[in-house]
């Protein structure tokens, strides 16, 4: 019997019963053939080409189990990298596009026998990044094209260079206010007041009597009560001025130290207000958050030996003594138990050395006794977590 004509029936029924996914079980992976039924399968089963393959396959099967695998693992990075770029997706939504092609590699040929064995696995090789949840477990693409990684580096680059003079241009302006602060006092605003006698009863004279001759004969004037004379005048002046001048030595004291605690509380202020992107300091105790090391680093708590460039630390691993160089979004801050002694690393108390007192886990923050500086023996509160870290111990 010939074959069916294309625009046959049978021919056109055969094409809508192969067009989409057929069942798993009847999937020839060797042959790469999906047969329709069991009696397809069966036949194809017991054909001369499915032998051959069979014969190639058992003298060397983990060659082709690599192969497969890396068919598999190539186009599902490929589809997840098209697809959904950088964004944070479930596996389960990428698998259903990857297997809605019916000339996909299964999954059942590769060395995972499971999504999730697959999935941890690419998170295990630092091909993406993958976190699990309640729902499931999610991937995110790790793009490292050079092209891209190169528009990283000039964008992280020039906002360094925009931090780096915005503080350039602070310290300048703090530097003027506190030279124009140096040498120069305090206005000194005058105050009036009401005059007043220290004795009712006492009558002042004014001597006329050079201004008289000068002018001509003149008639004296007199008032009647005590006349004081010279003498008395000057003591008089002498001991008002001697007043005027504490009165004005208090004030000019009281607006010198005035002054002095607003210069002390703008500063106050300004450290406040100040933050840095960067916190990495030397001798302190850091953990290692990043998964691209694999499982031997991941967690462990390391010492900043060296940092480079405010942004990268060179670490020594507790235990191992293994050295690593790793930029600060690769760790997290070490809190310590009650007690122990711990360094600021950012906010208006940065590199001030202090003692943990306590913990509050519901604000995620912590109380300090600062050790050093001027500030030695405040006790502060509120201090978050990212903002502090362990100190190393020297040995004993």
């Amino acid at each position: 019997m010939g074959k069916a004509d294309f625009f046959s029936p049978k021919a056109i029924g055969n094409r809508i019963k192969a067009k989409g996914l057929q069942k798993l079980r009847w999937y020839c992976q060797m042959c790469q053939k999906q047969c329709r039924d069991e009696n397809g399968f069966k036949c194809h089963c017991m054909a001369e080409s499915h032998q051959r393959q069979l014969l190639l396959a058992s003298e060397d099967p983990n060659q082709f189990m690599d192969l497969f695998s890396t068919e598999f693992k190539d186009d599902f990075l490929d589809l997840l990298r098209r697809r959904f770029g950088t964004k944070r997706v479930h596996n389960n939504i990428i698998y259903n596009e990857y297997i809605s092609d019916r000339e996909h590699v299964h999954m059942n040929s590769t060395q995972w026998e499971t999504l999730t064995d697959f999935t941890k696995w690419l998170g295990k090789e630092g091909l993406a990044k993958v976190d699990e949840t309640p729902k499931g477990w999610y991937v995110q693409y790790i793009d490292r094209d050079p092209e891209t990684i190169r528009r990283q580096e000039e964008s992280e680059k020039k906002t360094k260079q925009d931090l780096d003079d915005a503080e350039r241009a602070a310290k300048f302006i703090e530097e003027q206010v506190r030279r124009g602060l140096e040498g120069k006092e305090p206005e000194e605003t005058p105050v009036y007041t009401e005059l007043k006698r220290e004795n009712e009863d006492e009558k002042v004279v004014f001597n006329l009597g050079a201004c008289s001759s000068a002018a001509g004969p003149s008639k004296p004037s007199t008032v009647k009560g005590p006349v004081k004379g010279p003498s008395a005048l000057a003591a008089a002046a002498a001991s008002a001025k001697r007043k005027e001048l504490s009165s004005s030595s208090e004030s000019k004291e009281k607006k010198k130290r005035s002054a002095l605690d607003e210069i002390m509380e703008m500063e106050e202020q300004k450290r406040k207000s100040v933050r840095n992107d960067y916190w990495l300091q030397p001798n302190i105790v850091v953990k290692v958050v990043t998964k691209k090391l694999g499982e031997k680093y991941h967690k462990k708590k390391a010492v900043i030996r060296e940092v480079r460039d405010k942004y990268t630390a060179v670490v020594r691993i507790i235990g191992s003594g293994d050295k690593l160089k790793l930029d600060q979004s690769h760790l997290e801050t070490v809190i310590p138990a009650v007690g122990r002694r711990v360094l600021v690393l950012n906010g208006q108390y940065r590199d001030t050395e202090a003692v943990l007192e306590g913990i509050d886990e519901k604000k995620f923050c912590a109380v300090l006794m600062l050790d050093s500086g001027r500030m030695k023996g405040r006790r502060v509160e509120g201090i978050a977590y990212e903002d502090f870290s362990k100190l190393d111990s020297p040995p004993a």
